[in-house]
């Protein structure tokens, strides 16, 4: 008989919806990969200015990494519910902004909002988990929302391809906002709402619409038209339409914070630790995430950017000491599952964001050099295995110690990393590749669970968004530093490699332009370089297999041992 759930713990409902809304930011982080280049046309870029077009993708991590820590700790404090009908509120602008973006600048704004709710809703999330379930039972719950998670990363390209095949890029988003408004609203309670924040969502929302869409009949007529008109040349956003929404959003803001304790949140956390760790986030995502993998390690900003970001880390380590209300509360991750669960988060971030670019890479180098719907095919093999992965998981965590079912998770993904080193041209015409990507997906998965619980084990109730978050910001750091130094390690092989081939002219003297010799050469170099990134993928997932086994020790399934509990007064 199933336990009962604590008496103040969230309706399931609540959970259910919630975890809808992380599947839609999932499916969103994958599908603009898929509608990129025709974002770019239309923001008018060309399908040549790919690096003009980067901040799309950099803007959206910039939101999702950057306020996560500080998204978290207002969820501690604030509630989990009304964190996430915020964090779709943000989702919903942010989709309106980019789905009628016609400059670069405005689509840029949008996906950062983007990022800002979808990114918020995991660790919330989380949290309502944690809320409701006891810490022995967290373990099947824990691992349907992260199998939830990992579905979006599947059905997002695959639905963004439906909607493109029927409509145009716009369609996704359009589709986006129509979701997030409809969870929000079966999340927002109308006996606790307040009225005057209720309108001023609805009108400042409507404003938003009014700037971004521009309809021509009013805009064309002769008194509306006015409201369309910018006031500064080539700044849209000085039209008086424009400024009544920022107005409009001011003003909700200021609204709350008089009427919903916005002075009793920034009592309760340190707005300069939490301002000193938004730049350190920030200039560490946009030293590597705006960077060219294939060109460089770093962006051409990138010392100035570290700098920035070790002085900001700095800072926030000493302010955070410091303060009597700081944002991470000391000896919070003092515990070693604490800890160990943000070191092994790293780890997995870097070898799983190895197969998940290099896997269609190999695909297009070998058997699919034309076609990148069937070199994207190939990783949806090991996609579909990871919430297969995550729900077998959270079961497991019920009856074994999250340590060794996370252990074996990393061990299994190693083994199929390493496997990968030794894919040869032909290696995906066979069923073996198949059976890897799967092995690898599935050992992805079943670290999800055991990870969460170990970390809400041995954490404070009243901190379990902020634990979270950090726990997530964690993976994503290993995932775009991963990316990239993997790559680098890769390239300096490829460049070795280069070098011992002679010119074409040498090995095909009489057919230099067309030397099947030269090309076959080519080929090996990269795909040792390919080579390379999984061995390096492998390592640490090894690593990880081996943290997990140390660091992630609880006193049985899903229970913090006796004295690793953080004690609070």
């Amino acid at each position: 008989m199933a336990a009962p759930a604590a008496p103040d713990a969230p309706p399931l409902r609540a959970l259910l919806v919630a975890s809808v809304a992380v599947l839609l930011a999932a499916a969103d982080t994958y599908v603009v990969v898929l509608v990129l280049p025709e974002m770019m046309g239309g923001v008018g870029l060309g399908i040549d200015q790919l690096q003009r077009g980067a901040p799309l993708i950099s803007a959206f991590l910039l939101g999702y990494v950057a306020v996560l820590p500080l998204v978290g700790r207002l969820a501690d404090l604030r509630g989990r519910v009304p964190v996430l009908v915020a964090c779709l509120l943000a989702f919903a602008v942010g989709s309106l902004l980019t789905a009628g973006a016609d400059t670069l600048t405005t689509a840029v704004l949008g996906r950062g909002l983007q990022g800002l709710g979808g990114g918020g809703l995991v660790p919330a999330t989380l949290a309502l988990v944690a809320d409701r379930w006891p810490v022995e039972r967290r373990g099947v719950p824990l691992g349907a929302v992260g199998a939830v998670q990992e579905l979006g990363s599947v059905l997002g390209p695959l639905v963004g391809a439906l909607i493109l095949a029927a409509s145009g890029w716009r369609a996704v988003f359009w589709a986006n906002l129509v979701a997030a408004v409809v969870l929000g609203a079966l999340l927002w309670s109308p006996r606790r709402s307040d009225p005057w924040l209720v309108a001023l969502t609805a009108v400042s929302t409507g404003l938003t619409a009014l700037a971004v869409l521009s309809p021509e009949r009013l805009t064309s007529g002769v008194r509306t038209g006015l409201a369309f008109a910018p006031l500064s040349a080539d700044r849209a956003w000085t039209a008086p339409v424009a400024l009544a929404a920022v107005a409009g959003w001011l003003a909700l803001g200021a609204v709350w914070w008089v009427r919903h304790g916005g002075a009793a949140v920034t009592a309760a956390v340190d707005l300069p630790s939490a301002a000193l760790l938004t730049v350190a986030l920030s200039c560490l995502v946009l030293a590597f995430a705006t960077s060219d993998p294939q060109v460089q390690v770093v962006a051409d900003d990138a010392p100035l950017l570290l700098a920035g970001c070790a002085a900001a880390s700095a800072g926030f380590w000493w302010r955070n000491r410091r303060t009597d209300r700081p944002l991470v509360a000391p000896g919070l991750l003092a515990p070693r599952a604490a800890w160990g669960a943000l070191a092994v988060n790293v780890l997995v971030g870097t070898a799983l964001v190895a197969a998940l670019v290099d896997v269609p890479i190999f695909a297009r180098l070998t058997t699919a050099s034309q076609d990148q719907v069937a070199a994207a095919l190939e990783l949806v093999q090991l996609l579909a295995a990871v919430p297969v992965g995550a729900l077998l998981g959270g079961w497991l965590c019920r009856r074994t110690a999250p340590r060794w079912i996370a252990a074996t998770g990393m061990l299994l993904a190693a083994v199929a990393l390493a496997a990968m080193t030794r894919w040869d041209a032909t290696a995906l015409d066979g069923v073996g590749s198949a059976a890897v990507l799967v092995l690898a997906g599935f050992g992805f998965g079943l670290v999800i669970a055991p990870v969460n619980a170990a970390l809400l084990a041995v954490v404070p109730d009243d901190a379990h968004g902020l634990a979270t978050a950090l726990v997530v910001v964690a993976r994503m750091i290993g995932m775009l530093v991963g990316i990239c130094a993997l790559t680098a390690v890769g390239l300096r092989v490829f460049y070795l490699r280069q070098a011992e081939i002679g010119s074409p002219l040498t090995l095909c003297p009489q057919t230099p332009t067309d030397c099947p010799q030269f090309e076959a050469a080519t080929q090996a170099a990269a795909l040792a370089e390919l080579h390379a990134v999984f061995a390096g993928a492998a390592g640490c997932a090894l690593l990880a297999a081996v943290l997990c086994a140390v660091l992630l020790r609880v006193d049985g399934p899903g229970r913090a041992a006796p004295g690793e509990l953080i004690r609070t007064a």
